[in-house]
Order: C-alpha cells, then structure tokens, then sequence
C-alpha cells in the first residue's frame, strides 16, 4: 500500500499538482493492516494529518473486510475499488454501499497472470485510474517505471493497463 500511495504521489507530481502521500501502521506485527494515504491538490496542500474522510478507498486485500470498515469516513459520493474476484454488486451489497460506489477487480488473479507474483499494489493503481480522475494513466506509467527498472517496470505498465480497460 505504501508503495500505490507513493507511486500515485509521484504522478501527481509529473502533472504538477501538489501532492502528500504517507502511511499509518497498526499493530507492529506481521500481516498487521497497513494503510497509505494519498492527498492530490492543485493547490497548496496545510493539512497534516491522516485522512479521515476519503474519496477513494482502495482494498488490496479482501480479507480485511472482516476486520476493518473500509468505508468509515467515505464521503457520501465516495468510492470502493476492491480487489475481488466477487462481482462490484456482490461486494457492495456486503459493504452497504449502493452498486455504483464500488467497483471489484481480480487483481490477484490478473497479477499471477502477467507479472507471475501474486503482488496487487500496482494493479490496483490501474483500477483507480479507471474510477477515479486524479491522475492520467500515463502519468503513473512513467512513475512506474521511473521506480522499476527492466521487465519488472515492463510487466507492471502491463498490468496496470489490463486492469484499466477491465474495470467497469
């Protein structure tokens, strides 16, 4: 997550917006929910502190749902992007989100596919290039590859594009 949050932090600068991007750790254990935060201005950004109420929630990992509310705070026409082979419907009926707020994606599945690693972060970029007009995706594809050499910046720009043209 802090790699996403930072990676869309860089774009936003490409683009010459004002940016922050941070993480909130939990529980210093492993597999303890990590969050990344992510603030895009055109202006002057005052403002210190986590977010408290988003615009945009992305979930990497679904099993969080179980222990976590991801929609705390979600501004009332915010969205859920969520990786889940389950159908957006499904999942926002399980969130009690009306349909149009959420959108699913199989990032894992996608990801094993292309880049042979069961690793979502980047994926996940592409999803909320798709929903959400924060930043171009070209924008993100030049931060990615600015911060993965070769192949593996190769495979991600890849990834992060199968996953924009799925997302509904």
């Amino acid at each position: 997550m802090i790699t996403s949050s930072r990676l869309l932090a860089q774009a936003a600068l490409l683009e010459g917006k004002h940016v922050q991007a941070f993480p909130e750790f939990g529980p210093e254990r492993l597999g303890a929910p990590i969050s990344g935060f992510t603030r895009i201005s055109d202006e002057v950004i005052d403002t210190r502190s986590q977010i408290y109420n988003p615009g945009f929630v992305v979930v990497l990992d679904p099993s969080l749902l179980a222990t976590v509310n991801v929609t705390r705070g979600l501004l009332e026409n915010g969205k859920v992007i969520l990786n889940s082979p389950k159908r957006s419907s499904e999942m926002a009926s399980k969130l009690s989100l009306d349909e149009g707020r959420v959108r699913t994606i199989d990032a894992t599945h996608l990801a094993m596919e292309i880049a042979g690693r069961p690793i979502v972060n980047t994926a996940m970029l592409g999803a909320l290039a798709r929903v959400a007009p924060l930043v171009a995706l070209g924008s993100i594809e030049k931060a990615l590859k600015d911060r993965f050499a070769g192949s593996l910046g190769e495979k991600n720009v890849e990834l992060i594009r199968r996953v924009y043209e799925m997302v509904e």
